[in-house]
């Protein structure tokens, strides 16, 4: 089956850009103090459930993986782009980075005690959305939490530079009560939201959405 457009064009553009990303975005210990706690927030819980690693799902040069064990949790990274996957390796040897799609993930039912889905499905298009979330549900255990954030609206972007780079790849912003709505179309229990309005570095409305697998009857 041939990959989906949107899926090629997310992984030339973020080959593309990979080196001027890591220059541009800032670390986690910069982020607002909100997105930080919520991060903290589900470290906290992940760790006291101890049903199975953290995959942080479309993790760029790993920054943020690296940030979740440094609060304790066994995280891993996944990305579609291999440049990206090659800055992480390189910046942080002693985890574990691997390229792929968070469509079709290379990992077991109920593997998972935790996913990190962080600014990374804002690239993936609406009708798209019900397949990745399966996936979800399915790596992850019973029990089992998502920290999802992400920027929040109406609107298709179709952006020609980024990171002052070239780029083929589209962003879709959805309402935070829609995107809440197809976690729980996936099985999964929204239990905390956070909605934030622009502000500092960050020019979009962003938020976060905590969920839960149901622990089986």
């Amino acid at each position: 089956m041939a990959e989906p457009s949107f899926l090629t064009a997310v992984r030339e553009s973020y080959d593309t850009v990979a080196a001027d990303y890591v220059e541009r975005v800032p670390p986690p210990a910069e982020m607002d103090p909100l997105s930080r706690a919520m991060l903290a927030g589900f470290a906290e819980l992940v760790r006291t459930a101890g049903l199975g690693p953290v995959a942080d799902l479309g993790c760029g040069p790993g920054r943020v993986t690296a940030h979740l064990a440094g609060l304790g949790v066994s995280a891993f990274g996944v990305d579609l782009s291999p440049k990206m996957i090659g800055l992480a390796r390189h910046a942080y040897p002693n985890l574990r980075f691997t390229e792929g799609s968070m469509t079709a993930l290379e990992l077991g039912d109920g593997e998972l005690g935790g996913i990190l889905a962080w600014y990374s499905t804002h690239h993936t298009p609406p009708q798209w959305l019900p397949a990745v979330f399966a996936e979800f549900h399915r790596t992850l255990a019973p029990g089992g939490y998502l920290l999802w954030g992400d920027y929040v609206g109406d609107e298709r972007l179709q952006p020609t530079q980024g990171y002052g780079r070239p780029v083929s790849y589209e962003s879709y912003l959805l309402p935070l009560d829609r995107m809440a709505g197809l976690l729980e179309q996936a099985g999964l229990v929204v239990t905390a939201r956070l909605e934030q309005e622009p502000g500092g570095r960050v020019n979009r409305p962003h938020a976060c959405l905590l969920a839960r697998k149901p622990e089986k009857p």
